[in-house]
């Protein structure tokens, strides 16, 4: 079993940056591939980015690509996405994720194990 939670949340203004961080606790993080999704009110839930776990190979949506990154600290169980040039259709309830020996999907169904979430409200 894994536990996610999430951290780092916040309401900014367009263009500021947030750097949001999810630890991981009960098994080995290193072992696990890592995802962010985000869910805006009354919308799906979709895919921001996400981590392999026997690489570092990182996969993007392409409405963040170029503005969020992600990245691990396995040594902190640690998974953290840099957001910056925060537009307001940002604005979501970020969720973080993991799969043991997962390939970074961008399928939410492909993870096993999700926190419950950090709200990012980004104002115009």
């Amino acid at each position: 079993q894994v536990q996610l939670v999430e951290s780092g949340g916040g309401l900014v203004q367009a263009g500021d940056s947030l750097r949001l961080s999810c630890t991981a606790s009960g098994r080995t993080f290193s072992s696990y591939a890592m995802g962010w999704f985000r869910q805006a009110p009354g919308k799906e839930r979709e895919f921001v980015a996400s981590y392999r776990w026997s690489s570092s190979s990182t996969y993007y949506a392409d409405s963040v690509k170029g503005r969020f990154t992600i990245s691990r600290d396995n040594a902190k169980s640690t998974v953290y996405l840099q957001m910056n040039s925060l537009k307001p259709e940002d604005t979501a309830v970020y969720y973080c994720a993991a799969r043991e020996y997962g390939l970074g999907s961008r399928r939410g169904s492909e993870y096993d194990y999700w926190g419950r979430g950090t709200q990012v409200t980004v104002s115009p």
